[in-house]
Parts: structure tokens; C-alpha cells; sequence
């Protein structure tokens, strides 16, 4: 089973930003988890979904041609928590991308406003691993982005009516 942190795109300029969304909701299990009697979005899965926004921007620039991880995280400074009820906006941009990997720096605020309250700051970086792991197999097919990465891109085209 892969999680999936981000529910859909709501912009996306081919290799320069991505705007995805996340509503938090009270019938998550892991919500229960960390604080039982206070549930918050844990931090690493804010970062996942920052991840996640950012790596489907990073490789569809190059056509979902590499395999695409998360090599580093750079940055993450959380400003506030995030509890149940409430949306996050995943602003991701591309700073840097070459044929072996991308940098990428993200925005994470509460609700769809480009000035809604900051969540997190948050700065990745990402490796196009046929590229970088020498002499390392890998099966041909791409093995990152499956069909329900895939499908968050095409949902945001079809409902924005872009066609490639």
C-alpha cells in the first residue's frame, strides 16, 4: 500500500511550481496517533506531502523518464501545528533541475490563499537515481510514480481542460 499525502493539484506550471492540496480530516487514522487526545498532522508527513507535490513536479520535466527520490532534506522550519479540519496549500518551485536531480523550495500555508497562515518552510532535494547510482540495477519500469501519482497530475489537466 502507498499513502498518498496530497488529495490534488490545484496549479501546475510544467517545470517551475506546483500547487497541491491536503484536507485534513478527523477520520485519518494517524491523526490519533501521535497526541490521542489532541490529534495534529505529524510533521514528517507534512514534509512527505511536500515531497510528494514536489517530486511529481520534478519528474514530469523530464517526461516521468527517471526515477525520482527524495535524496535530502535541506530545510524544515514548522511555524505552526495543524489539526483536523483544516486544508494545506503545498507550494513547491523548482530552484534547480539537471539530468541527475532537482533542488526545489516549498511554502506549506493553511487554506488556498496565497496569503494564508505559513505552515512550514521546507527545502528538498531530489536524484534521479539511473542517473546517479552507478552500476546499481533497477527495473526497467518506473517503479516511483505509480499510476496514483500519474493520476493527480491528469486529474488536475482534465479539470483544467490542458491537453500535451
Amino acid at each position: 500500500m502507498r499513502w498518498i499525502w496530497i488529495d490534488k493539484f490545484v496549479e501546475f506550471v510544467p517545470k517551475q511550481s506546483a500547487v497541491a492540496v491536503k484536507n485534513v480530516s478527523l477520520a485519518e487514522e494517524y491523526l490519533h496517533d501521535l497526541y490521542p487526545a489532541f490529534p495534529i498532522m505529524p510533521h514528517t508527513l507534512i514534509i512527505e506531502g511536500m515531497a510528494q507535490t514536489a517530486g511529481i513536479l520534478v519528474g514530469e520535466a523530464r517526461n516521468f523518464s527517471e526515477k525520482v527520490i527524495l535524496a535530502k532534506i535541506g530545510k524544515a522550519v514548522f511555524h505552526r501545528l495543524v489539526r483536523p479540519g483544516e486544508t494545506l496549500a503545498y507550494r513547491a518551485r523548482i530552484d534547480q533541475l539537471s539530468e541527475t536531480g532537482a533542488s526545489v523550495s516549498g511554502t506549506v500555508r493553511l487554506g488556498l490563499q496565497s496569503d494564508g497562515p505559513v505552515v512550514a518552510e521546507i527545502e528538498l532535494m531530489f536524484s534521479h537515481i539511473d542517473k546517479n547510482l552507478a552500476g546499481a540495477q533497477f527495473p526497467e519500469h518506473n517503479f516511483v510514480f505509480t499510476r496514483q501519482f500519474t493520476e493527480l497530475l491528469q486529474s488536475y489537466r482534465a479539470a483544467a481542460n490542458i491537453t500535451l
